[in-house]
């Protein structure tokens, strides 16, 4: 059963082939064995999982239907979940257990979803390697040297290992993309606003989205079905009519207009990467595509304005962490700012220390204007080049990231080769726009993600191509070895 895909989980308990009860047990049981050699998850909630299993088989029994009613997933540990601990892997949180669902978390479990549990993630989704977890680093299943990405690592690990079906992610500056690309998954930011943010702990308030991580196109329109929606408790939720994600998955792609861009393809990209995109783009074409070649000359921007914002962003989102509300609190504290000080530092670990001086200070008298200011401009500058790109063109294909997956530890002394991973995913979160990864192949055994990005609310169209794609296609049937 732990091959299955949502989908086939979907039509199988709709068949009567197998219960949810059933399936969630032989999940837990596969988590018990497996998970261990990988970190995936943080926490394991088996009895409520068996309840909502149990309530789930007892509505189809009534004669209830739906795709994710029975379903087994996960959340990334940054959804508050009632009674259940909520860490953003960071020992700040580590003793939090939040008071209310998500909405994100409430809308899956009405639609009939069986959370097995939280998983594992950067440190306050701080990282593009999930290594910065105060839990420990989550090894990738395709090889355990290996990163998965991050910061929703744990997530993607837990699925490309076949340990459940589907899970959640965030993406704020390729998150959900970049592991989905690591470990040869689907993964989908909508477009900002689309998923609500409420109760979702904010990294970057602007940038963050919420979006499903899964081995295909279908499975991941099935799991978007089940999070969209307006959010009238969220202000950046967008009063948007949901569409059917699935009604469209089979339309043609002929004449679909696909724009590549050549900074996509400048200095720094690994060659092999680039030959598999450029196969990827030949089968689009046999599918009836027509590529057009594009600009989007402020794309070199990006990364310094990006690690202004986001930084920026969480120091102002961080600075609740105080040891006085809820969290770590330091012991013996001499004085009120003994408390903040020690209760701070030893809560959050460098990497989230680090973005939150680097923010502090993009923030500070006499250099806002000159960062801050600044990378808010370039922000509108990307946004514009999008907009005079999808003038011209239905959607947007590239590589997900210049490389494969790196060995656990390469990057820790040079924090900044570690933040260019992400050089082709950001400018998405700048622009508020969706994308999604999907696998196009392997280098020396390690998996590699093609990036499709489109118009504001255009998820369908996303999921359109990418399901087209797989089904000529079959590096997403692909499995590690072992798993």
């Amino acid at each position: 059963m732990h091959q299955l895909t949502l989908a086939e989980i979907a039509r199988g308990l709709a068949d009567k082939k197998f219960s949810s009860e059933e399936l969630t047990k032989t999940l837990l049981a596969r988590i018990a064995q497996l998970d261990p050699q990988l970190n995936s998850f943080i926490t394991l909630t088996e009895d409520l999982a068996l309840e909502q299993a149990r309530a789930a088989d007892a509505r189809r029994a009534n004669g209830e239907t739906g795709a994710l009613l029975g379903a087994p997933i996960a959340h990334k540990d940054l959804f508050c979940t009632l009674g259940v601990r909520t860490s953003c892997a960071s020992k700040m949180l580590d003793n939090f257990k939040a008071p209310y669902d998500a909405t994100v978390v409430a809308k899956l479990a009405a639609a009939g979803a069986v959370s097995l549990g939280k998983t594992n993630m950067d440190e306050f989704a701080m990282g593009s390697a999930n290594e910065s977890s105060y839990y420990g680093a989550v090894k990738n299943p395709w090889n355990l040297e290996h990163v998965p990405g991050g910061s929703s690592g744990g997530s993607a690990a837990a699925v490309a290992a076949r340990l459940l079906p589907a899970a959640t992610g965030t993406d704020t500056g390729g998150s959900i993309r970049q592991p989905a690309a690591l470990t040869n998954l689907t993964g989908l930011k909508p477009t900002y606003g689309r998923v609500s943010r409420w109760g979702m702990i904010a990294y970057a308030s602007s940038l963050d989205q919420a979006g499903p991580l899964a081995r295909t196109a279908e499975d991941c329109a099935i799991l978007l079905q089940g999070m969209a929606g307006f959010d009238p408790q969220d202000s950046t939720s967008i009063d948007e009519p949901v569409p059917d994600f699935s009604a469209n998955l089979n339309g043609s792609l002929q004449g679909l207009r696909i724009g590549v861009p050549a900074e996509f393809f400048s200095e720094g990209l690994d060659a092999r990467i680039a030959e598999l995109i450029h196969n990827s783009i030949k089968e689009l074409e046999k599918l009836g595509a027509v590529i057009k070649p594009i600009s989007l000359p402020n794309m070199q921007h990006a990364i310094p304005a990006y690690y202004v914002i986001a930084p920026a962003e969480a120091s102002s989102n961080l600075s609740r962490f105080d040891g006085v509300r809820f969290g770590h609190r330091c012991e013996n504290p001499k004085d009120l700012t003994d408390l903040y000080k020690r209760s701070r530092a030893e809560g959050f670990g460098p990497e989230v220390q680090r973005r939150i001086l680097v923010g502090a200070y993009a923030l500070s008298a006499g250099y806002y204007d000159a960062y801050y200011l600044q990378a808010q401009k370039i922000r509108r500058l990307i946004k514009n080049d999008f907009m005079i790109a999808f003038n011209e063109v239905d959607i947007i294909l590239g590589p997900t990231t210049p490389n494969p997956a790196w060995k656990i530890g390469a990057k820790n002394s040079d924090p900044v080769s570690a933040y260019l991973e992400d050089v082709y995913t950001i400018t998405a979160n700048l622009a508020g726009l969706p994308g999604l990864s999907m696998p196009a192949g392997f280098v020396d055994g390690l998996p590699v993600g093609v990036q499709l990005l489109a118009p504001y609310f255009q998820e369908g169209r996303l999921l359109n191509v990418a399901h087209q794609y797989q089904l000529h296609t079959d590096w997403h049937t692909r499995s590690p070895a072992g798993f």
